[in-house]
């Protein structure tokens, strides 16, 4: 036979196989391992055989150790000592972001911890301060008491919550159709009045109910209130917000065929309720320059429940509120909610009674800074807005020019009495 010159190299070939697979897997990777470069692939370095030996004793000694029961308790015990629940609102609501801001702040490891919860809505709040477990700090309007008095019969409710501070005023909207002038023009109509959980849904039909109005409340707010507003598929539309409201400071071009019905400010309004207007200068798309509409703003407010002076929940209750004041010039900065710049501690709540010890902790920070309170906290608002809260403090607002000049007087004496 012909021998082709490759032959002699198959043939080794062939014998080295032989020779690999007969000394197995292992000998084979051996050899090939040790036929790689020197450059490691792994960026981890190779271990050594005294490492090997050494790892499995340090892995068993990393294994902790079964916790005890009583580490448990003692750990429990820590994390809900000073921790705090907060009844915010819905997730696209205002409140939430008041929440989260304050639970950024206050966060003190154990020492406070607050923990913002999503809810069904402003009125539910008050519910959830009521009987949820583990609730004692709450986000709500100062009108939601009227409902609670009047559908539960709670006529104890203001001794069971207190207030901590007004939070922002919210006005009143009305928008409607240009054919309908007045509150009582309403009678019978489709309105708009929001979706459960929002202010509108309680304050709208309230309003109208305390007047005597009926009306046909129509579950819808917002943007889908406004486009039903505009098919004639509705009368008019409630909005509460702060000024200035989105829903309207969008508009960017008159909307003709539309207005805002005033709400005049009577003594059914006087309990919860601020006498305001809605000005040009907030919506110059919808007013004429250096006009207003008569309406009516409810103060939000930073509620807890009134425990009994001494107990647990009473001295987490406390901490929370010496915390919070702590914390407020920080929260009165970027890149915070702006309207924690508004905030004015003095200011009361129509209908409401203030927490006892939030006095407390004001007058040993006054004492402490010894030259009064950060001016964002004291007096920073101008004379109309403390004449504002100085008519929400009176049991009714003036009718005459005479009652208005005596009101006048009354409010620069206690101005001067809220400065020495």
């Amino acid at each position: 036979m012909r021998r082709t010159p490759a032959g002699p190299a198959l043939i080794a070939l062939a014998l080295t196989s032989a020779v690999l697979f007969t000394a197995g897997p292992v000998a084979l990777a051996q050899d090939l391992i040790r036929d790689q470069p020197a450059t490691p692939l792994s960026l981890k370095p190779a271990r050594t055989a005294e490492r090997r030996a050494v790892e499995p004793r340090a892995a068993q000694a990393r294994v902790p150790e079964p916790r005890s029961a009583a580490d448990e308790t003692a750990t429990k015990t820590r994390m809900n000592q000073w921790t705090v629940g907060l009844a915010a609102g819905l997730p696209d609501g205002g409140f939430v972001r008041f929440a989260s801001e304050m639970a950024r702040t206050m966060d003190d490891g154990d020492n406070m911890r607050l923990i913002p919860m999503v809810t069904r809505g402003t009125t539910s709040n008050i519910a959830d301060l009521l009987y949820l477990r583990g609730v004692d700090v709450a986000i709500t309007y100062a009108d939601a008491f009227d409902f609670y008095v009047r559908q539960a019969g709670l006529a104890n409710i203001n001794d069971r919550i207190r207030y901590v501070l007004r939070f922002f005023i919210s006005d009143v909207h009305i928008y409607a159709r240009n054919e309908f002038k007045s509150l009582q023009d309403l009678r019978g109509q489709k309105i708009a009045v929001g979706t459960a959980g929002v202010a509108a849904a309680h304050t709208g039909p309230l309003i109208f109910r305390r007047l005597g109005i009926d009306i046909e409340p129509v579950a819808v707010g917002g943007p889908v209130a406004l486009e039903k507003l505009h098919k004639g598929e509705i009368a008019a539309m409630v909005y509460v917000a702060s000024k200035p409201g989105e829903v309207f400071s969008s508009m960017k071009a008159a909307d003709p065929g539309f207005h805002f019905v005033p709400i005049p400010y009577t003594s059914q309004f006087s309990d919860f309720y601020y006498p305001t207007a809605i000005k040009a200068e907030t919506y110059p798309a919808l007013l004429a320059p250096d006009t207003s509409i008569a309406t009516i703003a409810v103060p939000s407010v930073l509620a807890v429940y009134n425990w009994k002076p001494g107990s647990d929940r009473a001295d987490r209750v406390n901490r929370f509120v010496e915390t919070l004041f702590t914390n407020l010039a920080r929260l009165q900065q970027p890149p915070f909610h702006p309207g924690w710049k508004d905030l004015n501690l003095d200011a009361q709540v129509p209908g409401w009674q203030r927490y006892p010890y939030v006095e407390t902790v004001l007058e040993r920070m006054r004492k402490e800074a010894d030259v009064g309170l950060p001016p964002a906290a004291t007096g920073s608002l101008s004379q109309q807005e403390r004449f504002e809260a100085f008519l929400a403090s009176q049991a009714k607002a003036p009718t005459t020019k005479a009652e208005k000049e005596e009101l006048y007087r009354s409010f620069l004496d206690w101005s001067r009495k809220r400065q020495k």
